[in-house]
């Protein structure tokens, strides 16, 4: 038996994410506390009260899932039946890669969630020093997503970034480009383009900046190397060989294509048989059963998910 720890990066958020599971796992409480310590403010309110205003800029969501993910890895760890389990492999979407590097123990807590804030804060200055947006195409296959973005860029920057499942891919650049792919989609078969609500064109160039200031810090980061558990990078759909493939790996994430849709297929292909969800919401558990509906996926969101499933593994 093979099995998969699952990440969800930004988007994932929502007001009392994680509160349920803090007030019945103490170990995930202290996680929350840590957190605090470590940004220097209260991060666990805004996990659990909000505001959503708050809670969905860049700067604050992707520390907050970051700890919430990392509180559920915690309270699992208290089930003897389930501490004994050790993932062959781990994985997460965009900034969930930073999870997945923590639960296979090759970064601490703390230089994890450092690093994720600096993130955050990272890529928001850039988007407000940009004018760009994402959109979510439904229902198209690359090639024709491809087709849309060369049309609706009119020499601008607009191109496919997100590969997240078949039929829903993610295109990213400038405002005016993602406008006018709104408003073309449908007449190259989709049916829908919905604009997401992020601050700015992340995963193209209009990161860069943003890329440099991470880098630094990477680079002053300790990083070990990979071990026994795999971690499968989000731009190659390979897995990291070393810390300083995984430096690069997490600099040039910023400005390239997430390829979700690859890295779940390539754990298929090697004898997963077993993905957990780990964090707020469903969103990964959604996209695999689009990836493939026969795939034994665990969504571990919330105190009563880990519950039932302890009750399993006893």
């Amino acid at each position: 038996m093979k099995t998969a720890l699952l990440f969800p990066g930004q988007g994932a958020q929502f007001a009392g994410m994680g509160k349920d599971v803090a007030e019945q796992f103490p170990a995930a409480k202290t996680i929350f506390e840590k957190a605090n310590k470590i940004v220097g403010f209260d991060l666990t309110k805004i996990c659990f009260e909000g505001p959503a205003e708050l809670l969905n800029t860049t700067t604050m969501s992707q520390p907050a899932i970051f700890t919430v993910s990392a509180a559920i890895l915690e309270a699992l760890k208290t089930f003897p039946p389930v501490a004994t389990l050790k993932p062959d492999f781990t994985a997460g979407l965009s900034m969930g890669e930073y999870t997945a590097l923590y639960a296979a123990g090759l970064i601490t807590f703390e230089d994890a969630l450092v690093l994720v804030k600096l993130r955050g804060q990272a890529m928001q200055a850039a988007a407000d020093s940009t004018s760009g947006g994402m959109v979510a195409i439904i229902g198209l296959d690359e090639e024709k997503t491809k087709a849309l973005c060369a049309e609706a860029s009119q020499s601008e920057l607009l191109e496919p970034v997100n590969f997240n499942c078949p039929g829903q891919i993610a295109i990213s650049g400038t405002k005016s480009a993602c406008e006018r792919a709104e408003q073309l989609a449908g007449q190259y078969g989709a049916m829908k383009a919905i604009r997401l609500e992020v601050a700015g064109a992340f995963h193209t160039e209009m990161m860069a900046i943003a890329a440099e200031g991470l880098h630094v810090a990477l680079t002053d980061t300790n990083i070990a190397n990979p071990g026994n558990t795999k971690v499968i990078s989000n731009i190659t759909a390979e897995y990291y060989s070393s810390a300083e493939q995984i430096r690069d790996g997490l600099t040039k994430q910023l400005t390239s294509p997430i390829l979700w849709q690859k890295c779940m297929e390539r754990l298929l292909a090697d004898g997963v048989d077993t993905f957990c969800e780990i964090g707020p919401g469903k969103i990964l558990t959604g996209l695999m059963r689009r990836i493939n509906r026969k795939a034994n996926i665990v969504n571990l969101s919330s105190a009563a998910n880990i519950a039932e499933l302890s009750s399993k593994s006893a």
